[in-house]
C-alpha cells in the first residue's frame, strides 16, 4: 500500500482537482471575433475604431506572450 507522501499518489490528487476548463486558453475565442466586429461596427468613427482595434490587438499579443512564457517556464523546470 502506498504511503500518503508517495509522489505518484500526489500527482493523481493534483490531476483530480484540476477539473475545470483552462479559461486562459479560451480567451482567443472571445477576442478573435471581436476584432472584425470592431472594424465593421465602428466604420463611421475611424479614430475610435483604430484605437479600440489597436487596444484589443495589443491585449491579444500580451495574452499570447503570457501563455508562451508560461509554457516555456514550465518546460524549463
Amino acid at each position: 500500500m502506498a504511503s500518503p507522501s508517495d509522489p505518484s499518489n500526489q500527482d493523481a490528487v493534483v490531476r483530480r482537482r484540476n477539473n475545470g476548463p483552462p479559461f486562459k486558453f479560451l480567451f482567443p475565442l472571445i477576442y478573435a471575433p471581436v476584432l472584425p466586429l470592431i472594424r465593421l461596427s465602428l466604420r463611421h468613427k475611424p479614430v475610435l475604431r483604430d484605437r479600440l482595434f489597436a487596444a484589443v490587438l495589443a491585449g491579444a499579443f500580451i495574452h499570447g506572450s503570457y501563455l508562451v512564457s508560461d509554457l516555456y517556464d514550465i518546460e524549463s523546470k
